[in-house]
């Protein structure tokens, strides 16, 4: 796999999008080679250890791009780490170093109806998702956000029906987004679907879509982002394990 590209770029702005969602501007000279249309994929940003120590990084959705600017949302939660307490203080000006961007995560388009799953870790991504599926598109999205104060204005098309489900703390049992998703009116005809949020939740979710909704591997999307209670380097490993038992 060849190495991709670390650009240093620089903070443009800084705008609070909800109670617990920032995003940030990033743009400066090293865009010039920035490759277009970029939206949903992922770029990692990269923060200096101690001497000798490999940099920190931390795996972030391009929700926006522009010709000379990227977006990148952050959820501010408690305990902050790395990468969103650097956003919660960033200013324009700061510098930080991007690597990348990797391959889109992108849900289908080739079926019957739609169904889009994630919590605000995975909401920049969905979004994205909803706005680039055809308008004719029918199904729903599931958002788990933290507050009522945390709903976004997403464009989508008029079929897709969004469902914001408040949840403050999250669930370690990995309960909560599969019963929002278990409660849904579906439309008949075979759908893609595209799901993505907290590991434990994953797990139950997938068991879930593979029991009442089994789809061919190409329409089916479904991936943990982080893990209570662990770091990202954590929720790594908790991932390999997954992936090489199932």
């Amino acid at each position: 796999m060849a190495k991709r590209p670390t650009r240093e770029l620089t903070v443009v702005q800084s705008t609070q999008l909800t109670e617990n969602m920032l995003r940030i501007t990033l743009g400066g000279e090293a865009m010039a080679d920035f490759p277009a249309d970029q939206e949903s994929a992922y770029v990692k940003l990269l923060f200096p250890q101690a001497e000798g120590e490999r940099p920190l990084q931390r795996s972030y959705t391009i929700r926006n791009q522009r010709a000379t600017e990227i977006d990148i949302d952050f959820v501010l939660h408690d305990p902050l780490g790395p990468a969103s307490s650097w956003a919660a203080q960033a200013s324009p000006g700061d510098r930080v170093l991007v690597s990348g961007p990797g391959p889109k995560k992108l849900i289908n388009h080739q079926a019957d109806w739609f169904l889009l799953i994630a919590d605000m870790a995975a909401l920049p991504a969905l979004s994205v998702n909803l706005e680039q599926l055809p308008q004719p598109a029918i199904g729903h999205a599931v958002i788990e956000i933290r507050s009522a104060a945390d709903v976004q204005p997403l464009v989508h098309p008029p079929g897709v029906q969004l469902h914001w489900k408040v949840n403050p703390q999250p669930d370690p049992s990995g309960q909560f987004l599969t019963s929002q998703v278990a409660a849904l009116s579906l439309p008949p005809g075979s759908p893609a679907i595209w799901a993505a949020c907290e590991f434990n939740s994953m797990r139950v979710l997938r068991q879930h879509l593979h029991r009442e909704h089994p789809v061919p591997n190409s329409h089916i999307y479904l991936s943990s982002y982080w893990k209570i209670g662990q770091s990202d380097e954590g929720h790594k490993q908790a991932k390999r394990l997954d992936s090489e038992g199932a």
